[in-house]
């Protein structure tokens, strides 16, 4: 999930965790108001059979916490009390860039960017999340053939 003050985009990955593919941005009209945004991630949970949920991190760019950390971090505890889930934190520096270069590549305006930005970068903390996790989950297996 990218997590931002009135959206949240979502991502899901298939049963292998091979792929990621964007499924919504939840929006709401106040940053502080969350009983919808918390009821529709439940359903998504449900709909999508979800073991855990990847919540981007908004380091600052030299890796300190700021306001949004702090935020994020606080809807990271709303969202473990109410699902029971597991809740990992994945590094968001540069994913909103990226997820521009990608909505470029794909043909979408600037006009268009609001209407897919957060989702796009809901996969983009998934793809990293995965990949890093599979990087561990390799050096893991090589250690113990060694």
């Amino acid at each position: 999930m990218d997590y931002g003050s009135k959206t949240v985009g979502v991502a899901v990955t298939d049963q292998l965790g091979m792929t990621a593919q964007g499924v919504e941005i939840i929006r709401r009209k106040h940053p502080a108001k969350l009983r919808k945004t918390i009821a529709r991630i439940k359903e998504l949970i449900e709909e999508y059979d979800v073991e855990k949920i990847v919540l981007g991190l908004p380091l600052n760019i030299d890796g300190t916490s700021g306001d949004r950390v702090t935020k994020t971090k606080a809807f990271a505890e709303i969202l473990k009390e109410k699902t029971g889930l597991e809740i990992i934190f994945e590094d968001e520096r540069l994913t909103t860039v990226e997820a521009r270069e990608i909505l470029i590549d794909l043909g979408k305006s600037e006009e268009e960017w609001d209407e897919y930005i957060d989702m796009v970068a809901a996969v983009v903390i998934l793809e990293q999340y995965m990949a890093r996790h599979s990087k561990e989950d390799k050096e893991e297996r090589q250690v113990k053939e060694d």
